[in-house]
């Protein structure tokens, strides 16, 4: 019986049948197969935009994070990981932004454009973005229509990095903690070492390993050992607490991550103890791939 023969379009099955017009030939064809599904992709979206209309945001920073995590899960082959979240980072937003109008709102205090290269980096090359020097007005432009604030990850005794203080009160519309940025963390030589959050006036979505950030009002006397066991006493599993104590005005404030998604009906939150105010859940974010859990 004599032997099938292949297609004029099959691709060679012998590694020395690869020459170089066959290479470039085949790479053509996936080029192909990739752009359809990317219009495919993008016809979904577009329906889902119309169920957007009734549901509310586009923005799911926890879903995104579940589906870069699922691709690198899958990832095989010599393409370094780093590009896989660079490709489905820009996919992301490209996608978000055809859900709605999208500008980023990012606080650049010192004005050397690092954290605009982090929101860029994260929310896509062709989104729209607003630098500001304060931290006060970054945040004033989720409530002007920016759609996310981007803002220096929080420090002890950095006047910048004390904007987290301003949140959790009666503030209208609600600013929530959503997400960490970079969200892939081994970074390329000559990356700035910045670390930020972003704020958005929807709320934070759950993935799959999370933390949870809260604001918490204390005596100033209270150290930091008992405020940590105070949490540990109440069910939370406690990582990074930053104190910012005020003597003169008898009181202390701490941000306190904690492990997990911590939704605003958590009956812990309930259960804090040694605290002078009902403690202010400010948000959660979806742990950066290259992170330890805790």
């Amino acid at each position: 019986m004599p032997a099938s023969v292949p297609a004029a379009d099959d691709p060679p099955t012998e590694p020395g049948a690869w020459g170089l017009e066959a290479l470039r030939g085949e790479i053509d064809r996936l080029d192909e197969g990739l752009h359809q599904l990317l219009i495919e992709r993008s016809e979904v979206v577009a329906r889902l935009a119309q169920q957007r209309l009734k549901t509310g945001t586009a923005l799911r920073p926890g879903r995104e994070a579940e589906i870069i995590r699922r691709r690198l899960a899958h990832h095989r082959g010599p393409l370094p990981g780093a590009t896989i979240v660079r490709i489905w980072r820009e996919l992301l937003a490209g996608m978000t932004v055809m859900q709605g109008a999208f500008t980023v709102a990012v606080c650049e205090a010192d004005g050397a454009g690092g954290y605009a290269g982090l929101a860029r980096e994260h929310f896509g090359a062709l989104t729209p973005l607003r630098a500001h020097r304060s931290p006060a007005r970054t945040i004033a432009e989720l409530a002007a229509g920016a759609a996310v604030a981007v803002l220096p990850f929080p420090a002890e005794g950095d006047q910048a990095g004390g904007w987290w203080q301003t949140l959790g009160g009666r503030e209208s519309p609600r600013a929530h903690i959503v997400a960490r940025l970079p969200f892939w963390t081994p970074r390329p030589e000559g990356s700035p070492p910045l670390s930020a959050l972003v704020l958005s006036t929807s709320p934070p979505d759950p993935s799959s390993n999370d933390r949870s950030l809260l604001a918490l009002a204390f005596p100033p006397e209270l150290s930091r050992a008992r405020l940590v066991a105070a949490l540990q006493g109440a069910g939370f599993v406690p990582g990074t607490v930053l104190i910012e104590r005020d003597r003169a005005a008898g009181l202390a404030r701490a941000l306190a991550e904690v492990a997990g998604f911590v939704p605003d009906e958590d009956p812990r939150l309930a259960e804090l103890d040694l605290v002078a105010e009902p403690p202010h859940l400010l948000g959660a974010y979806a742990i950066p791939e290259g992170q330890a859990s805790r």
